[in-house]
């Protein structure tokens, strides 16, 4: 598996090129999956070469954590554990009390609660899942930088946050990665998030790089969603959004087939191509789609196939929006 940095300087952090997003696995699309079918899952993935992945408190809430500490327990030095905190869980019983919390106190009281359940002495990468406007995000940024004078967290890092406010945090601590979504479904970060990292020297972690599943070409208008998945609340899943977007799906296919590689391959391999420190992390509960995922670091697409797949995008009118209205508040992009 090849290697990537996010971010550079002492707060660079060295991960797979592709890593693997937990979410999936115990909440988010449906039931949860297998608990110790995922964790043969996990552990396949560190045998082919994936050193990065993806977790938070509030998956589950508190589920994921445990299921990722449990999976990587015997292979612990060979990983990178990437979680989150920034929403309102009670750290005792896992109730969700609504909204956002990042107030210096409950993030350190959460990073403690997450040490645990991910049974390590230390948090590689720690994230802000999502920017609290009740909370300065230098307040924030100042409790992550003790958490590290702590040796409690290695990194710091920001989801789904403006370039205002990663500007700021990075000034009270260096940010080593942001976390958004992005790909060729929905490239909003390329105009303002993109070259700032670029500046700034920090990696992008891209979730959904696949589009939650729709670039993969398995889903069509006729897809029926759990009701527990969280794309049956999405505009871009309605069925009319998703029969006007197959035109993207079959642009991806074409190219796809020309190259000898899967759809998700090309998604991948096109995020890839964008940036030498851009690091997608494409989740799955199939360990033949965990290898058919894998396998995108091994396409290459030339400046030719490039510059083809942007013209050919170019044309499209996607429709229906990337998430829910009040999910979309909650993001600074």
């Amino acid at each position: 598996m090849q290697k990537r940095m996010l971010g550079t300087g002492p707060s660079a952090l060295g991960v797979s090129a592709v890593g693997l997003g937990c979410m999936g696995m115990t909440s988010g699309y449906g039931p949860p999956a297998d608990k110790q079918k995922m964790i043969a899952l996990i552990r396949e993935a560190v045998d082919l070469g994936v050193t990065f992945f993806d977790t938070a408190e509030a998956y589950g809430p508190f589920a994921n954590e445990q299921l990722v500490g449990e999976a990587l327990a015997p292979i612990r030095g060979r990983v990178v554990i990437a979680t989150k905190f920034g929403f309102d869980i009670d750290q005792k019983t896992g109730e969700r009390r609504g909204g956002v919390n990042s107030r210096p106190e409950h993030v350190k009281a959460a990073a403690e609660s997450s040490l645990k359940r991910l049974g390590v002495d230390v948090i590689d990468l720690l994230y802000q899942h999502r920017v609290d406007p009740s909370v300065p995000i230098e307040d924030v940024a100042g409790a992550v930088k003790d958490l590290i004078k702590e040796g409690k967290v290695k990194h710091f890092g920001l989801s789904e946050a403006g370039v205002n406010t990663i500007r700021r945090a990075h000034a009270v601590q260096p940010v080593t990665a942001v976390q958004s979504e992005y790909s060729l479904w929905w490239r909003g970060p390329e105009s303002e998030i993109l070259p700032t990292l670029e500046e700034l020297g920090i990696g992008f972690v891209c979730f959904s790089p696949l589009g939650a599943g729709f670039l993969t070409g398995k889903i069509d208008e006729s897809t029926k969603f759990d009701s527990s998945d969280f794309r049956t609340a999405v505009p871009r899943f309605a069925p009319e959004a998703l029969k006007a977007n197959m035109a993207l799906v079959d642009l991806v296919r074409g190219v796809a087939t020309r190259k000898g590689a899967s759809p998700a391959q090309i998604a991948l391999a096109w995020l890839l191509a964008q940036r030498p420190w851009i690091v997608p992390i494409p989740g799955t509960t199939k360990p033949h789609r965990l290898q058919e995922n894998l396998g995108a670091v091994t396409v290459e697409l030339n400046a030719d196939d490039l510059q083809e797949i942007d013209t050919a995008a170019s044309k499209l009118t996607l429709q229906g929006v990337r998430l829910p209205e009040s999910m979309l508040r909650m993001t600074g992009l």
